[in-house]
């Protein structure tokens, strides 16, 4: 009986930390500018391109899902970029250009101000994906990650 406890408990501490936000934490992927600069695509047909200047264009929003509240999202097509930091280290983040590295970032659209995005960066340094999501423990919707296109970049 003992080995089912064990079990047991191993699982419900997973549940646990994936419901409070811990399981993003774990997966999380901390890249650098330099990383996230060049093309990231998606399956779904979704396209950024990242600049160092902290701007980025787009195309295929019209199916990203954490888009949905914005206005208009299919002729949105440019913007600018931010990793979050949290400047007390209070857990506390706010998007800032002058960061250099994060594993999440702010998309945001001059043609709609009430519009940014939260992008998680997951995978690994060697191998980021990132996943435009209002959850990041919610996980990614089939074909709504992204990945760098070295080819592109």
């Amino acid at each position: 009986m003992r080995g089912w406890q064990a079990i047991v408990l191993a699982v419900t501490g997973m549940v646990l930390t994936t419901s409070c936000g811990y399981a993003a934490a774990i997966n999380a992927a901390d890249i650098s500018q330099e990383q996230l600069v060049g093309t990231w695509t998606s399956p779904a047909g979704t396209s950024l391109t990242f600049s160092k200047d902290h701007t980025f264009t787009g195309t295929g929003f019209s199916t990203v899902e954490a888009m949905a509240d914005c206005a208009h999202r299919e002729t949105l097509s440019d913007g600018r970029w931010a990793f979050y930091v949290s400047p007390e280290g209070d857990g506390h983040i706010v998007p800032d250009e002058t960061a250099p590295r994060g594993n999440d970032l702010e998309l945001s659209f001059p043609d709609d101000p009430s519009c940014t995005v939260w992008v998680y960066l997951y995978g690994s340094a060697k191998d980021p994906r990132m996943c435009p999501t209002r959850d990041p423990d919610a996980g990614c919707p089939t074909g709504g990650y992204l990945r760098k296109d070295e080819a592109a970049s």
